[in-house]
């Protein structure tokens, strides 16, 4: 196939794991262009990935006439901006979770992207994991009988720093938002639309949420917990249970190498799939570039109307909290 030419808007820390993973595709995918606002970062960020235009203005970017799709991995505060100004140039967009800061917001991207007929995607890369495709077939064939409900659990404790994204409201702070968004996601590429969610959450000094627990219910029955934390040491294990069996996807669900499959009355099974020298997001960016190649628009693994929902769901959870004044 045809390379597809890339370029990167941000240099942080999974915009670095992009770029890796775009030059682990070299007979697909060539990055061409990186956007920074800091002039000495977008340099060493182009000199370590071999990347030719380093750009000071995101616009110059967008308006580069080589350039095919942008890869957005500003914080999610800034990506109704940023996406807006490479759908109005004609650039489809790869969009880095949280998809907006609200449903509002991506309503108009949405509408925009359909309007301007260019591919847009939230850039959920958990469900395009070779373990995340198997589990998919497998509930599909019904190997755990009937799904009763899934577990998970995503602690992951980053430095603590009021002025990084993760603490800092000014840059959309919170853990829903972050690693939250990641189980409300997978529950959605399961089981749809929940009938009724329930959450709680605990708040730091810094007035984002640092904790939270949440229940979805659902119209067949099963229950989702989704306990997330910024301020808990690191445990990222989840559990689907079914009527014969379930499945134990180890730590770290959301980018797995393995998994363990029950089936009542027979032994355990071992499912392993390394990801070798690859990052985990050249399954995604190759999914991208086939829909882009094949004229979709959308990718059928995470639609645009489905991310449309979940940031609903996203907005009511929050809606549910009470928040507090900062301790």
């Amino acid at each position: 196939m045809q390379k597809m030419k890339w370029a990167i808007l941000g240099t942080g820390k999974i915009a670095n794991r992009f770029a890796t993973a775009l030059k682990n595709i070299p007979d697909r995918a060539e990055l061409l262009a990186v956007g920074s606002r800091s002039l000495e970062t977008g340099q060493a960020f182009a000199k370590k990935y071999d990347i030719p235009r380093c750009y000071t203005e995101y616009q110059a970017v967008a308006d580069d006439p080589d350039v095919e799709i942008v890869y957005v991995g500003t914080p999610g505060v800034f990506h109704l901006r940023d996406v807006s100004m490479c759908l109005a140039a004609g650039k489809h967009v790869l969009c880095e979770k949280a998809f907006t800061a609200n449903a509002q917001e991506a309503e108009k991207l949405i509408l925009l992207a359909r309007q301007k007929n260019l591919f847009l995607m939230e850039a959920m890369w958990t469900r395009f994991f070779p373990i995340h495709v198997k589990i998919r077939e497998m509930l599909e064939q019904k190997a755990i009988g009937d799904v009763t409900g899934m577990v998970i659990n995503f602690m992951a404790k980053p430095p603590y720093d009021l002025n990084n994204r993760f603490f800092d409201l000014r840059l959309g702070a919170g853990v829903m938002m972050d690693t939250g968004s990641y189980g409300v996601s997978w529950a959605y590429s399961l089981f749809g639309k929940p009938e009724q969610v329930k959450s709680l959450a605990f708040f730091g000094e810094s007035g984002a949420d640092y904790s939270s627990a949440s229940l979805l219910k659902y119209p067949a029955g099963q229950i989702v917990t989704i306990t997330c934390s910024q301020i808990s040491y690191d445990y990222k294990e989840a559990v689907i249970f079914g009527t014969q069996g379930r499945i134990e996807i180890h730590d770290p669900w959301y980018k797995p190498t393995r998994m363990t499959f029950y089936s009542e009355g027979q032994q355990p099974e071992v499912f392993a799939m390394p990801l070798n020298h690859y990052t985990g997001y050249e399954y995604e960016a190759c999914a991208v570039m086939d829909c882009i190649q094949q004229g979709k628009m959308e990718c059928e693994i995470m639609p645009l109307d489905q991310t449309l929902e979940i940031m609903k769901t996203l907005d009511e959870i929050r809606a549910q909290w009470v928040f507090s004044k900062p301790i």
